[in-house]
């Protein structure tokens, strides 16, 4: 059961045509939230919307390269004609870990994993706090970054450079507009059973019975869900006196 604690808000959602994306928009929407589904691919982002809406809620699709910034901004823009303004966002939008080690990284790969996961992050912020800060209210920012935010893995220092620096820019953020009544924190995700996920133990050859324990003191995957009830609570006023911190959603992995 999930509690309209988004009653009256509106939610702008990145990459939220699968995975922890998808399941925030869902939740969001549960919980009462007008959610914009915002996303690269069209085909699945229109079918998440069109599964919100049958269930009942209120949901609109935008496809967007958050890359470029005149496609973010326009995303922004988007949520206020639909929906007349902008409470919540979740920057959750990202590419796969790359797979190289520290001494012969793919120099294109870095270049669009950084565009993405960190560069587009910041743009997303970015306008997302100019609307706020224009409507004056308020408003609650999350970005999702990883467990490789604090605790490095081998073979992907793109993904592990991008997900450091999202928490940083989350800091600045909050440091700078707690003024405004703007929260900005982050969520820092551990082994969730994802699409991306499933394809990384297929190309690096593990089952989730080997490779579980190793990532989780409780011997199992996170869900998708799991990860934005988490969302929810920094998106809610149940979480009005939270700022600037990052929410450990790993079974525990980066505490040992």
């Amino acid at each position: 059961m999930t509690f309209p604690v988004l009653e009256g808000k509106v939610a702008i959602i990145t990459g939220a045509a699968m995975g922890m994306g998808e399941a925030t928009a869902k939740l969001f929407a549960e919980a009462k939230a007008k959610v914009i589904i915002a996303d690269f691919n069209e085909e699945k982002g229109r079918q998440v919307t069109e599964e919100i809406t049958k269930a009942g809620g209120e949901a609109a699709f935008i496809k967007v390269d958050v890359s470029k910034s005149e496609e973010v901004k326009a995303m922004v823009q988007f949520a206020v004609d639909t929906f007349g303004k902008l409470d919540v966002a979740v920057n959750n939008a990202a590419l796969t870990p790359d797979d190289k080690p520290a001494d012969s990284f793919d120099e294109d790969y870095w270049d669009r994993l950084i565009a993405v996961d960190l560069k587009g992050a910041a743009l997303c912020q970015k306008y997302e706090l100019q609307q706020m800060k224009k409507q004056g209210h308020g408003g609650s920012i999350i970005n999702i970054s990883s467990v490789s935010g604090f605790r490095p893995q081998p073979n992907n220092i793109a993904y592990v450079a991008a997900k450091h620096g999202v928490v940083g820019m989350t800091k600045v953020a909050a440091v700078e507009n707690g003024q405004y009544n703007i929260r900005v924190n982050s969520v820092a995700p551990g082994a969730i059973d994802t699409p991306m996920l499933r394809g990384a133990l297929q190309q690096f050859g593990f089952t989730e019975e080997e490779y579980a324990p190793q990532l989780s003191l409780l011997n199992r995957f996170g869900q998708s869900r799991e990860i934005a009830q988490a969302s929810l609570w920094l998106a809610s006023d149940l979480s009005s006196y939270i700022t600037g911190t990052t929410i450990h959603a790993d079974a525990g992995y980066t505490s040992r």
